[in-house]
Order: C-alpha cells, then sequence, then structure tokens
C-alpha cells in the first residue's frame, strides 16, 4: 500500500474534523466574536497583544510541537505496529487532543487570560488549584527527564552525534546573537531572520566538519555529561529573560519545525513509498505490558497533550483578537501537530521490520526518514541527516526551554518565593530530581521515563478538562465533550499508572517511577473528590 493514500486521507479527515467538529464546539463553548477578548482590552504592549490568527497559529504551533508527536508515534509504531498507532494519532487528534487544546483556549480566555489553574480556583478552590499546580510541577519534571535525555542520546549518535552537538551549540549562540541584535531596535526582524537562515545552513554543514566528543569520566559516560550540561543550558535559559534566548531561539526553530513538515509531506506525497512495516506486531511492547492502555501513553504528545494547555493559557490567549481565533489556533494548532506525528510514523512505515535502520533511537530513526524524504528535493544525504538530527534538537530545547521555566513558575507559586532568590531555588529544585534520574538511570533514561512521562502528560489534560467541565456545569452548558474525553483519558492513565505500582506486591521495593505514580494517582482521586464536591454542592443550590 502507499504511504501517500493514507497520508491523503488523513488530511482529508483532519480538513472535516476542522470543519465540523470543530465548528461544533465553537456553538458549544458559546464563543463570540463580538465579545471583546483581553488581549484587546489590556493590550500591554507587553503579554497581552492581540495578533491576527494568521500570526498567532505558527507561534502557538511552534510552542506546542516539539519531541513529543515524533518520539512517541515511532515507539509506538515500533512495539504495536503502524496501524494502531495511526489509529490513536488521528482519532485523539480529532475527538481529544484538539478539542483539550481548543477548550482550554477559549476557558481561558473567558477568565481573563488566566492559566487553567486560575479557572480550576475559581470554580473548583483553592485546594484544587493547589493539587493541580503540584502535578503540574511533577509532570514537568518527567518532561525534563525524557526531553534531556533524548537531547543527549543524540549527541552521542554514531557517526552525526558530535556534529550535531557543535551544530546545536552554535546554533544557541546565533540565537543569543540574533536576541541581541533585535533588543538593540539597530536591525529589524526581517534583515536578522535574512542573515539568520542562511547562517543556520552554514551550522549544519560546518558542525560535522568539527565534531565535539566528551571523554569519559569517572561512572560518568559521554551521554549523561550531555545530559548535565543540557540542564546546566534549562537553568541558564529560565533564568534569562525570554528575550534575550527563549523568544529569538523559538523564532528561529520555527524554522526548522515548518522546514521539516514541508519535507515530510513532499515525501510522503512524492516519495512514492510503499509501506513496509507490519501494520501489527503484538499486544506487548519489549517489557510485556499490553497494548491497552500502554499505546495511549507511548504516543502521548501525537494524540493529546496537558502540556499544550499550558501553553494555551499562558501566552496563547492572552493574543487572541476574537473569541472565533480560538478555533484555527486552538483546534487546528493540534491537527497540525498530529500531521508531525503522522509524518513521525512514517520515518518506520518505509522500512522493513528488521532492517538495521530501526535499530537506533527514535532522534536518528526520525532524521533517517526525514533524510529519505529530503532527497527528493535533491539535499544530500548528509546534509538531510543533519538538518534532521538538528532539527530534532531544536524542538527538544524549546520544550525544555519552556517546562524549565514553568516549572520555575509554579515552585515560586507554590512556595511564595516571588524574588531572584526564589527564582534560583525555584530552578535548581526543579532541575535536582532530573539530574538525580539522569544519573543513576541504569538504561536509556527516556525509555525508563517515557511511560510515564506519557501518563502524567496525557493525565494533565484529563484534569484540564475536568475543571472546565465544571465551568461548563456552573454556567448551565452540555459538558459532555470535554467529559467524555476526560473520562476516556483518565481511565487509561490511571490504569497505566497503576501498571508501575502493581510489582510492588510481588518485590516490596518500590521505584522511583511507582512511587511517583502512586502520588500522582492520590493527587488526581483528590481533584476527582474536589470536583464532585463542588459540582453536587452547586446543583443543590440550584
Amino acid at each position: 500500500m502507499s504511504i501517500s493514500a493514507i497520508f491523503i486521507l488523513v488530511i482529508v479527515l483532519f480538513l472535516l474534523a476542522y470543519q465540523f467538529y470543530g465548528r461544533f464546539l465553537c456553538r458549544q463553548l458559546g464563543l463570540d466574536n463580538g465579545r471583546t477578548t483581553p488581549a484587546v482590552i489590556i493590550n500591554d504592549g507587553v503579554d497581552f497583544v492581540p495578533i491576527r490568527p494568521t500570526l498567532l497559529l505558527p507561534q502557538h504551533f511552534s510552542s506546542i510541537a516539539a519531541a513529543g508527536p515524533i518520539v512517541g508515534p515511532i515507539l509506538a509504531g515500533l512495539w504495536f505496529g503502524w496501524l494502531p498507532a495511526l489509529l490513536w494519532i488521528v482519532i485523539g487528534n480529532i475527538f481529544i487532543g484538539a478539542a483539550h487544546d481548543f477548550s482550554t483556549l477559549a476557558a481561558s480566555v473567558r477568565h481573563g487570560a488566566q492559566s487553567i489553574a486560575e479557572v480550576i480556583k475559581v470554580h473548583v478552590g483553592k485546594r484544587g488549584s493547589f493539587l493541580f499546580l503540584l502535578f503540574v510541577w511533577i509532570a514537568l519534571i518527567y518532561v525534563i527527564v525524557a526531553f534531556t535525555d533524548l537531547t543527549a542520546s543524540t549527541f552521542v549518535a554514531e557517526k552525526y552525534g558530535g556534529g550535531i552537538a557543535t551544530s546545536s551549540m552554535l546554533y544557541l549562540l546565533l540565537s543569543l546573537l540574533m536576541g541581541v541584535v533585535i533588543r538593540s531596535g539597530k536591525i529589524p526582524l526581517s534583515i536578522a531572520t535574512a542573515v539568520a537562515i542562511p547562517l543556520i545552513v552554514l551550522i549544519i554543514w560546518g558542525g560535522q566538519q568539527i565534531p565535539i566528543t566528551l571523554p569519559e569520566i569517572s561512572f560518568l559516560n559521554p551521554a549523561k555529561e550531555w545530559g548535565i550540561l543540557i540542564l546546566c543550558y534549562c537553568f541558564v535559559a529560565s533564568i534569562l529573560p525570554m528575550s534575550v534566548l527563549l523568544q529569538p531561539r523559538g523564532f528561529l526553530g520555527g524554522y526548522f519545525l515548518y522546514g521539516s513538515l514541508i519535507i515530510g509531506v513532499i515525501g510522503l506525497f512524492f516519495g512514492g513509498y510503499q509501506i513496509q512495516y507490519p501494520a501489527f506486531v503484538s499486544f506487548q511492547n519489549p517489557k510485556g505490558a499490553f497494548l491497552f492502555p500502554i499505546l495511549f501513553t507511548t504516543v502521548a504528545c501525537g494524540a493529546c497533550s496537558g502540556f499544550h494547555g499550558l501553553v494555551c493559557g499562558g501566552t496563547s490567549s492572552k493574543q487572541l483578537e476574537k473569541e472565533g481565533d480560538a478555533h484555527p489556533v486552538g483546534y487546528g494548532g493540534m491537527l497540525l501537530e498530529g500531521l508531525v506525528a503522522v509524518i513521525a510514523l512514517a520515518t518506520i512505515m518505509i522500512f522493513a521490520r528488521g532492517d538495521a535502520a530501526l535499530s537506533k533511537g527514535p532522534t536518528e530513526i526520525y532524521a533517517q526518514g526525514l533524510a529519505r524524504f529530503a532527497t527528493i528535493l535533491g539535499v544530500p544525504v548528509e546534509m538531510a541527516m543533519s538538518f534532521g538530527l538538528l532539527a530534532f534538537a531544536t524542538f527538544v530545547y524549546d520544550t525544555l526551554d519552556v517546562a524549565t521555566r514553568l516549572g520555575r513558575y509554579i515552585f515560586q507559586e507554590l512556595t511564595g518565593w516571588q524574588n531572584q532568590k526564589g527564582s534560583v531555588v525555584a530552578t535548581l529544585a526543579t532541575l535536582a530530581l532530573p539530574l538525580f534520574f539522569l544519573i543513576t538511570a541504569k538504561e536509556a533514561a527516556y525509555l525508563k521515563f517515557w511511560p510515564i512521562f506519557g501518563a502524567s502528560n496525557q493525565l494533565l489534560a484529563a484534569l484540564s478538562l475536568l475543571g472546565i467541565s465544571v465551568w461548563l456545569i456552573k454556567t448551565g452548558r452540555n459538558p459532555w465533550y470535554t467529559l467524555a474525553p476526560m473520562i476516556f483519558i483518565l481511565i487509561v492513565t490511571l490504569w497505566a499508572l497503576i501498571l508501575f505500582i502493581t510489582p510492588w506486591r510481588v518485590t516490596f521495593r518500590p521505584d522511583m517511577n511507582g512511587f511517583v505514580a502512586l502520588i500522582l494517582i492520590c493527587i488526581t482521586l483528590f481533584l476527582l473528590l474536589e470536583a464532585y464536591q463542588t459540582v453536587t454542592l452547586y446543583k443543590s443550590k440550584d
């Protein structure tokens, strides 16, 4: 079967979903372009800045699309086959992931562009908001662990790893220089971009000419050493003003994202590739975990992501010019991420099972597939591989920057330490556990922590939908389009977390993943109880 036929079908389904289900959600949420949004009301030129959806969508998309929709589909496809992964990506995006992003963005706008934690505080209570923030902080730690290890493994990959490490360092330096130039006000953004893009091409090529390799030190192998250095980068990036590094790096990273998406679309449409990997492989992954529920938590961000809700309520809602713009930005943005996930899945579908190309990690598999697609455009394989690996690294930087900064914000809010010293302590506290996990892990840390990362991330989406459902109930609107996906996600994620605890019955030796899983389950149950009591009290007064 041709991959292009499947890709066309996915695009058609996404377009139909956007047109019909997306508009249905618009009506259910009562979006009204006649209502003035917080971005227009406040418009302070700093955080609240109304912009057209054609400009906001790319910014929002580059913030939510990172390594998650690449790694998750590849792992799920390798373990269970491409068909189960593809079905969940499509169905999950349309009815759960996109609905979550859309409703979270709309709820934030209706609450003064505040975060979902504030929405929960208003409608569930302060205790519920505290529990939600605690859950988010723990979930962010697992985001940092998984993505730091993935980047470190990219830097030690055979043949290309050292060169990608060099290119990454040069890319971050370029981002810093671009930030300085833009802040000076002497050079327009258009000119700075026109200069930066060719330099990125030079960086991709030049990195392979001067690869960086780290020597093994004591009990630390090069991958762990890179992990420590990346966490140091996370510390600095979290403390620096956003305009110095995060914004210019995110702006440049957008070009990698769109370039990868365009190359993937061209490869799938015009490459003439046939599907070689089996549609179904097994009901169990290599560690014996069953397809249900592990498939859902493994695909993770490729179908649904609670992290997106933090972006929706953190930055995107403060820039929405009209309420109706939540449709293309929230719902449409997640469907675009679904396309990224399908392209990532296609990078294993073009190889036969047992092919040496599939023995590598997800980063190299993705880069190899992208390189094949790029050769259609006449790009040399070596250059295409370097582009794919560096693109993956830049996607991870997007996530690490935001996750560490959000972790700092939440820790400061939980503790009340809002001064500069508090910022440093909060960042160190957020990075301390990832550092411990990475150093003590005996295997690839992302493989050990990805399942619980996926579960916590999707459970975060369920808790966001819980808060939105309470809001809808209290305002007399139909809550089922948020309640139904919330219930499904709750079932699969809690089931997955319970699997981390069950080995205790045999060994009586709980590990860190099992301990964290138990904490997340307890927080979730307490939040569900708080929400139930709130709704019951509201209805009794009605």
